[in-house]
C-alpha cells in the first residue's frame, strides 16, 4: 500500500511525470489523469474513464512505473527535471505535486 503522506514523483527535462508503478495502480487504476496547475502545486487527479478523456499514463518500463506529458501546464522550465514530493489528497482526490 502507498503511504498518505508524502511520496516521490520525478519530472524530465522533456515535460514527462514519472509515478511509480504503486502508487499508479492505487491512484490512477484506469491510467487517465487530468493535470491542473493550481498555485504552486500541480495536481494530479484520476479519471474514472479512459473515453472520458484527459491525459494517458503511459508504461514507462517493466516495473509498471507510468509517465505522461505534463509541460503544457506547468509554469516554465525550471519546474522540470527531478525529483518532487508529492502527497495523496483524498479531499480533493488528487496528487498534489
Amino acid at each position: 500500500m502507498v503511504p498518505t503522506d508524502t511520496v516521490t514523483v520525478a519530472f524530465t527535462k522533456r515535460g514527462y511525470l514519472i509515478i511509480g508503478a504503486e502508487l499508479a495502480r492505487t491512484y490512477f487504476p484506469t491510467d487517465a489523469v487530468m493535470a491542473l496547475q493550481r498555485g504552486r502545486e500541480l495536481w494530479v487527479l484520476p479519471v474514472s474513464n479512459r473515453a472520458a478523456g484527459g491525459l494517458l499514463l503511459k508504461q514507462r518500463n517493466t516495473a509498471g512505473d507510468r509517465s505522461a506529458l505534463v509541460w503544457h501546464v506547468m509554469p516554465n522550465e525550471e519546474s522540470f527535471d527531478g525529483s518532487r514530493p508529492a502527497r495523496w489528497d483524498a479531499g480533493n482526490a488528487a496528487l498534489r505535486i
